[in-house]
């Protein structure tokens, strides 16, 4: 996209998707963004790693979903668009696939509209809202997916920029009242769990970096306060685990354990 059809934004403060994206090794993002990003960095340098562990999660999550019959997604805090967005995934598996974004950064919109194409069986939408609204984004959201069918819940690196525990729970609580039984849910989230892989001070001091520069907020949660999150739900198997430890290619080793934890929930109406 030229610079000249960028949307007003003030490039001088640090956004976390553009930051996810210099991490992901994308060009979409300024000299704040990867200045905060270095920083973090500096504090944990296998933060990129786990950045591209998420995203791997992604795709084996989604397809994972098509595998159960699921062929609509809504996906909350999306960020900018790369390679192998939700869309990509299933509708390579399954065209007629119906997704729809939602992000309340005003550059991820303006990309969002230039670059995501659905397939002509399926369809792809972008909302602009913040996941606070959810009566907005459901409504909305309502014009492409059927909330009557089951539909594929991402909240993927979204919730750790909602600091209150219990607002957190009560943005997922209401989003899965709105969804049917057969519905899932798919959340992961910054994590200060603390192992011999995992530094849990080291990530609270990366978040702090973010902040201290007026970078977009950030809660790193436990593994238990991330299971929490799945209330009303039934967790699958293996719980809430690194996203690199999620159901991984059994062809493959398995990723390196990063401090990006991630879980898949069935909605089945009697929780």
């Amino acid at each position: 996209m030229a610079k000249d059809q960028l949307p007003d934004i003030d490039t001088s403060v640090p956004q976390s998707a553009r930051i996810w994206d210099y991490w992901l090794g994308g060009k979409e993002n300024f000299p704040a963004d990867r200045a905060a990003g270095d920083a973090v960095l500096r504090v944990l340098p296998g933060i990129a790693v786990s950045a591209q562990q998420d995203r791997a999660f992604l795709g084996r999550v989604v397809r994972f979903l098509v595998r159960q019959g699921i062929r609509q997604f809504l996906d909350l805090g999306s960020g900018l668009p790369t390679v192998d967005n939700t869309h990509e995934v299933a509708q390579r598996v399954a065209p007629s696939s119906r997704i729809v974004y939602v992000d309340n950064d005003p550059l991820v919109q303006a990309h969002a509209r230039a670059l995501l194409r659905s397939t002509p069986e399926g369809a792809c939408d972008y909302i602009e809202a913040d996941i606070r609204d959810t009566d907005l984004i459901i409504s909305e959201a309502g014009r492409t997916l059927d909330f009557e069918r089951p539909v594929g819940l991402m909240l993927l690196g979204v919730l750790n920029h909602i600091l209150d525990d219990d607002e957190a729970r009560q943005i997922v609580e209401r989003l899965v009242r709105r969804l049917v039984p057969g519905s899932y849910v798919v959340i992961s989230h910054t994590c200060d769990a603390t192992t011999d892989e995992l530094d849990g001070e080291a990530m609270r001091r990366a978040v702090r970096e973010v902040m201290d520069r007026g970078g977009t907020p950030i809660r790193a949660r436990s593994p238990e306060q991330i299971e929490r999150l799945f209330a009303g739900t039934r967790l699958l198997e293996p719980g809430v685990v690194s996203c690199s430890r999620w159901r991984p290619d059994p062809s493959r080793e398995p990723g390196p354990e990063v401090p990006h934890f991630s879980g898949v929930a069935l909605v089945t109406g009697d929780e």
